[in-house]
């Protein structure tokens, strides 16, 4: 298990901020030398802590005009027919967001569609044509109050690691 302490949580926080950021302006911020930036951010890269950096896009500037929130349950729940259904959903370029859940539904989807007729398609796709599905409830959504993808580090309680070079 990877320890952290408070040069890595900063890194880690700037980072979840803007990814973006140069390896320069990171160390900057995070008050090190670009070096320990640079060597900190691979190893928690290596350790999977960091698992992408990505460029988060504006769909309502993209026209991406409708996102629907999906309940979906399973008429059979054994665990070939639970990875199945989940191999087709993450397949599916509309499907945002794949979460296995319980109590309730097996699975809660996020989806980002052009509109009605899309959502249409991936209804036949997924949902009709998959015989092992028993019910589906989608909720579209009329309003993004809150969309803001990072862990708050302060609940993390920090662990001192060696100094390193």
């Amino acid at each position: 298990m990877l320890e952290f302490d408070d040069t890595d949580l900063r890194l880690l926080d700037l980072l979840q901020d803007n990814a973006g950021l140069s390896n320069q302006d990171l160390a900057a911020a995070a008050h090190v030398s670009a070096a320990t930036a640079l060597r900190r951010v691979r190893r928690l890269t290596e350790a999977g802590i960091v698992e992408r950096r990505i460029a988060l896009l504006s769909s309502d500037k993209l026209g991406a005009g409708l996102q629907a929130l999906v309940e979906v349950q399973l008429d059979r729940q054994g665990a070939e027919h639970l990875e199945a259904f989940e191999a087709l959903a993450v397949a599916d370029a509309a499907v945002q967001q794949c979460w296995r859940v319980s109590p309730g539904p097996d699975f809660f989807l996020v989806l980002w569609l052009a509109d009605m007729a899309a959502y249409h398609a991936l209804v036949q796709r997924l949902f009709t044509q998959h015989a092992n599905v028993r019910n589906v409830k989608t909720f579209f959504a009329v309003k993004r109050a809150k969309f803001l993808p990072r862990i708050d580090l302060r609940t993390l309680k920090p662990v001192s690691t060696p100094p390193g070079p």
